[in-house]
């Protein structure tokens, strides 16, 4: 029996695949598709995630290949500089295509071992109290103890486990695609310049090699989601800009929505939803696969402590009640952004409005939490405001915090050196370290970086540590 198959292999799948990986878990990776569409809907890395490749020593391999973007707010077509204060030695996002971030993280998971099997689609699901059996549109079936769907907004695995996905319906949508232009640079920069003061769901943006990512309006909500024409984009592009810039050649289309919706469940026995398919919403923002690389993050360690035997109870569910919050304000959000972009008198006054408060530093770092996910503080009950919340890499004698946190392994950071971890040493690392920076003289910090513990006593650390890594395996003489 397979300990875990993930169904998805886009960003989602393969971040939680590393993630049960470097736990030792075996995990099978399931794709519809026989290669990767190229499409690239995501266009980056918040500054959250940009924190958490590099907590697991990827950074450097995105920096390689994705420029640094430092936009502060980004909110409804708002766009400010990035904000002094802002918790984290990371004050910037990647602009990285999804493709390259799909490909970078299947190159990570190959050499963790994953095994990605592509043209693999479900169409059947059956669990039981000790695993799950799926069924293949070839005929074959594979069985494992768990399942997690990160098949996207129209999940197969979602609606076989009868998880309602309640939420608005469309009712805009906006063709986007890679297509040249023959049209002067300087000449469409112009144009763009001029529609998008009015239409913010408007732009040309340059891809190299006299290639754009396109986005336009399209004339209506398709009733059959079938990929937009070359015809339809110069159609759309004319009726807003007056000009179609002499579009062609196109790498890809596609259309996509402002609909809303979330997955009551993000746990249902031993099925789990994560990315798209446990939530939908507007790409204002660019949260989206943001939303779902972090879900992954939070979600990995936890099922790994399941299929390994040392999750204390309760601990799986707490993926559930961390991240099912999370995606309702990242909903809340991009309603509030689909209003401001709009073309009527109103959204365009508030849209005015709300730039004028962008001005304000402090609406401005707000802001700039809320779309990068550095605001999020998990309820772990009573305690200072940084408990449950993510922990920012910090010098240290032997280098940076994050070098410590590659093996997706829980880490006492203690100062005091009074302190002990030991009898959880198979999961939890201890670093005794004077580091100036630490918000208390020690702190415990989950898998995922967010900070389970801070204080100086021994009693309540042990209480932390029963809580989030269960009971210390027998000393082995």
């Amino acid at each position: 029996m397979i300990d875990v198959l993930v169904v998805g292999g886009g960003p989602t799948g393969l971040m939680l695949a590393c993630e049960l990986r470097l736990h030792g878990v075996e995990v099978v990776v399931l794709e519809r598709l026989t290669a990767p569409t190229g499409e690239s809907r995501g266009q980056g890395l918040h500054a959250r995630s940009v924190e958490v490749m590099d907590q697991r020593g990827l950074l450097e391999r995105f920096r390689a290949v994705s420029p640094e973007y430092r936009v502060g707010g980004l909110f409804g077509g708002v766009m400010k500089d990035w904000p002094e204060g802002m918790d984290t030695a990371h004050p910037y996002g990647l602009a990285t295509p999804q493709p390259v971030t799909e490909r970078l993280l299947a190159e990570r998971a190959a050499e963790l071992g994953v095994e990605l099997r592509r043209g693999r689609e479900v169409v059947g699901l059956a669990q039981d109290e000790e695993g799950v059996e799926v069924e293949l549109a070839d005929g074959s079936r594979l069985r494992a103890r768990w399942l997690v769907g990160c098949d996207g907004g129209r999940s197969t695995v979602r609606r076989l486990a009868g998880v309602a996905f309640p939420g608005e319906a469309a009712t805009v949508e906006t063709l986007v695609g890679q297509l040249s232009a023959a049209e002067d640079p300087e000449r469409i920069a112009e144009v763009v310049e001029r529609v998008r003061r009015t239409q913010v769901r408007f732009g040309l943006q340059p891809e190299g090699d006299g290639q754009y990512r396109v986005v336009v309006p399209a004339d209506g909500v398709s009733e059959d989601r079938t990929a937009p024409t070359l015809d339809d984009f110069r159609q759309q592009l004319r009726a807003v800009a007056g000009t179609d810039f002499g579009v062609h050649s196109p790498r890809w289309l596609s259309r996509f929505g402002n609909a809303t919706r979330q997955a009551e469940q993000y746990r249902v026995g031993r099925v789990l939803l994560a990315g798209d398919a446990a939530h939908i919403h507007p790409p204002t923002g660019g949260q989206g696969l943001n939303l779902g690389v972090q879900d992954a993050f939070n979600l990995g360690w936890k099922l790994a402590a399941e299929v390994n035997g040392w999750a204390p109870p309760g601990l799986l569910d707490t993926y559930h009640a961390e991240r099912h919050p999370v995606g309702a304000a990242v909903l809340d959000n991009t309603r509030a952004q689909s209003i401001m972009i709009g073309t009527d008198p109103g959204p365009t006054a508030l849209r005015h409005l709300f730039t004028r408060l962008m001005d304000f530093p402090e609406v401005n770092r707000h802001i700039t939490g809320i779309i990068t996910a550095l605001d999020i503080r998990y309820d772990f009950g009573d305690g200072p405001d940084q408990l449950g919340r993510h922990q920012r890499d910090i010098p240290l004698t032997t280098g940076r915090l994050y070098a410590h946190l590659h093996t997706a392994r829980g880490l006492l950071l203690d100062r005091t050196g009074h302190l002990s971890a030991a009898p959880w040493s198979d999961r939890v690392d201890q670093l005794t370290d004077p580091c100036p920076d630490l918000p208390a003289p020690a702190v415990l910090l989950r898998p995922d970086g967010h900070v389970a513990w801070l204080g100086g006593d021994q009693h309540t650390l042990t209480a932390a540590l029963t809580r989030w890594f269960g009971t210390p395996r027998p000393h082995q003489p």
